[in-house]
């Protein structure tokens, strides 16, 4: 999951720029907000900040933002919009939570509704929309889907009505380890599955000081579970390759499928293996009620050797640690299960979505769709890529970028995105992220699980 995460990364946080006074108005003409003032009651911005002029003609306003992105990546978030806050005079009122998953439904049934969401999951947009209460971007932010591929529009579409624009891209299938520590024990970074499992079982027989192959955690407040959901994904592309992948995802192959259950017994052999997990932590049960991100954090200190987990768990090394092919932590790619799977990527996104047509709000809408929001997040946020094709790849300074742009790019990768996110809320969201804490904390059986997540499945 984005989770996105995502799910993913997670505390509250308001963002309030200083505004530079009612002088520098802010929100947007017609042609980029969708509606609004008229061109001789938009005052002219100072020099500063004169590529903002788009958007102004609404200071003083404030739009409220709820998402499941927490600190310290919402920090780089309040970053990445605060000069355009500044020159407009728009203060975006932002709210992580841990429970983003569960609480957005009730907000939006209960009337509290935020002014944009930021979502990680289509199944969870397409929920929404089911509302009436989502509104359709405004004509800018549509305009501006031309910076983005094709697919990303489609995830961001319900029933082929476009509702949401791509505000970042994730790649989720990387191994965290210490380059360090790895070649101190003369290991060499598996280019197989059967090596990766290999190297597993020679950690673990090794035992140094107490150490285990893997860690792991998929603790998220009411979005516990992703991170398994995770690994079963990464199995199933990996073995199965995309075209089963997306009968799973719309249900035509289901859970109880053959091809699904020997995926599961992977993900079994491979983090319920007590030998293997929780290095640092705990037992297998251990993983259920340690959060994703604490999870890496036995890496650093010589417990554990390596963590499945997506790019944009870079943001939870402490402040120091040195993320590089010869630092204290780096990132390798997840081998496909099977040779034959031509590079499997799996990646994850975020989509900003609206529930009101405000100018104000629409000018937001329209500054996050551009390459130049997408770049000033670049620029202070390392562990974050975008789906913008308009931002320019040598910005990527970070080496877990750099290799997440690659592989999320490259037109001969196997991509598909977070299966989870992709199925129906009750379903990508709900149950299968419950009965795979079942699975992990309690040891329900596989079948078992497979059928709960199965009967679950909307008719």
């Amino acid at each position: 999951m984005n989770i996105t995460m995502s799910a993913r990364l997670r505390h509250r946080l308001l963002v309030a720029p200083a505004l530079l006074g009612l002088a520098l108005a802010a929100a947007c003409s017609n042609s980029s907000s969708g509606g609004g003032n008229s061109a001789s009651s938009v005052p002219t911005l100072p020099a500063a900040c004169a590529k903002y002029q788009p958007y102004a003609g609404h200071a003083g306003t404030k739009v409220t933002m709820f998402a499941s992105i927490l600190s310290p990546e919402s920090d780089s978030l309040e970053k990445s919009w605060a000069e355009f806050s500044s020159c407009t005079g728009i203060k975006i009122s932002y709210e992580g939570s841990n429970d983003f998953e569960s609480q957005l439904p009730v907000r939006v049934s209960g009337g509290n509704l935020p002014d944009l969401a930021i979502i990680p999951q289509p199944g969870l947009l397409a929920q929404m929309v089911k509302t009436g209460k989502v509104v359709k971007p405004p004509a800018q932010t549509v305009a501006n889907e031309d910076q983005w591929s094709p697919i990303w529009k489609t995830y961001g579409s319900v029933n082929g009505t476009f509702y949401a624009a791509p505000m970042s891209a994730n790649m989720k299938s990387l191994v965290w380890y210490s380059p360090k520590a790895f070649q101190q024990a003369g290991y060499a970074v598996p280019k197989t599955w059967a090596d990766l499992m290999s190297l597993s079982d020679k950690i673990a027989k090794a035992g140094t000081n107490g150490s285990k192959p893997w860690c792991g955690g998929i603790g998220s407040g009411t979005a516990t579970g992703w991170p398994a959901t995770d690994w079963l994904e990464e199995v199933v592309l990996g073995s199965q390759g995309g075209d089963v992948y997306d009968q799973w995802v719309s249900h035509k192959v289901k859970f109880s499928d053959p091809a699904i259950i020997n995926s599961m017994q992977t993900v079994a052999n491979w983090m319920q293996n007590p030998a293997w997990v929780n290095g640092g932590i705990g037992d297998v049960k251990s993983i259920a009620t340690t959060t994703f991100q604490d999870a890496g954090a036995p890496i650093l200190t010589g417990k554990c050797w390596m963590l499945q987990q997506a790019s944009f768990y870079e943001a939870q090394w402490p402040q120091g640690t040195k993320v590089a092919p010869d630092g204290d932590v780096y990132a390798f790619e997840l081998p496909p299960t099977t040779a034959s799977i031509p590079r499997p990527v799996e990646g994850g996104g975020e989509f900003v979505t609206a529930f009101s047509s405000r100018p104000e709000v629409q000018a937001v809408q329209n500054y996050l769709s551009t390459a130049d929001w997408a770049t000033s997040r670049v620029k202070v946020a390392p562990g974050w890529v975008s789906a913008n094709r308009g931002v320019d790849k040598s910005l990527y300074t970070d080496p877990i970028d750099k290799l997440s742009a690659d592989a999320l790019t490259d037109p001969t990768a196997t991509f598909r995105f977070d299966a989870s996110d992709m199925m129906p809320a009750a379903v990508g969201s709900g149950k299968e992220w419950t009965a795979f804490t079942a699975w992990f904390a309690e040891g329900e059986p596989i079948k078992q699980v497979a059928s709960e997540i199965d009967a679950a499945w909307p008719q």
